[in-house]
């Protein structure tokens, strides 16, 4: 083989390998896009998940219940792993507020204000003082009374466990490879309602979500001569969204309670004969499946 043969074979190779590496560094760019050159999206309204969709088709109670939720705290102590932040929690502080909202979706719950109680009952008195009567003869406004609650809604988040299960899979060929790497961690809750007049606990459940994450990396490297290296690299990753599993487990839980209180007689259908609906069957099957699982594993 002559010189310019060799050199003509040389010339191809690398840009053999550079259009590879075009190919691969394009297709990243396809699936990630520069923050610089990036217009934010507009806020939207939180993305409905299966759960949501389970919680609007609910039949009907005979009255909506009363609810007062006091809080929902984080009791896993979980704190990001540094170098993120030795002071950033691993789940979201604002756990009420999701399961407030919860229970509104559902349509069996009139949530009422007990989390900031103390800032509904200053504008009260404000209201009061402003509109007092200025003469003898008026008579004083007639402020209506606040809502008791029926239920108490306690719990809070129990646990987080990080890379319950990971994995990934690689391969490389004549310098050309991709990787893959996951992640699978798991939030779990609990929620249980209470009688206030007698302080009897009606129900409780626990619910457990996972939270995935994921990474593809492509990668080319290659000696395209004896002095001639070249090497491309990209990725791409997706990590669950945690505030999002929280909303799905409460969400869960939430079902789970009313279906349990169905069953159980604490509260009612508007129409009785609606319990045999498909979607309170399927709940409630899976509840006797779990209680049957826990009783066949007591020795």
């Amino acid at each position: 083989m002559t010189t310019a043969c060799m050199q003509a074979g040389r010339r191809a190779a690398r840009l053999g390998l550079g259009a590879v590496g075009a190919i691969l560094l394009a297709g990243a760019a396809g699936c990630t896009t520069s923050p610089a050159t990036t217009r934010a999206p507009s806020a939207t309204v939180a993305p409905r998940t299966g759960i949501t969709r389970d919680l609007a088709r609910l039949p009907l109670p005979k009255g909506k219940i009363a609810v007062a939720v006091y809080g929902f705290r984080d009791q896993t102590g979980q704190y990001k792993p540094a170098p993120d932040s030795s002071f950033s929690t691993s789940l979201t502080q604002g756990a009420a507020s999701i399961l407030v909202k919860a229970l509104m979706d559902s349509r069996w719950f009139a949530p009422v204000e007990r989390e900031n109680l103390q800032n509904l009952l200053t504008e009260r008195k404000i209201v009061r003082a402003l509109e007092a009567p200025q003469e003898k003869d008026q008579r004083p406004v007639q402020i209506p009374q606040l809502t008791p609650a029926s239920i108490i809604i306690e719990g809070g988040l129990t646990a987080y466990e990080s890379n319950v299960r990971t994995g990934g899979s690689g391969a490389v060929f004549l310098g050309v490879g991709l990787s893959t790497q996951y992640r699978v961690d798991q939030v779990t809750l609990n929620l249980r309602s209470i009688d206030i007049r007698s302080g009897k606990v009606l129900n409780s459940v626990s619910t457990t979500k996972s939270i995935y994450s994921f990474e593809v990396r492509p990668s080319v490297f290659k000696f395209v001569n004896f002095k001639d290296l070249v090497q491309f690299e990209a990725g791409i990753t997706r990590n669950e969204p945690a505030q999002l599993c929280v909303r799905e487990a409460l969400e869960a839980a939430v079902i789970h309670l009313i279906v349990r209180g169905i069953e159980d007689g604490n509260w009612e259908l508007q129409h009785p004969q609606e319990r045999a609906h498909p979607l309170i069957r399927s709940y409630a099957a899976g509840d006797a499946e779990t209680l049957a699982e826990a009783s066949d594993a007591i020795p």
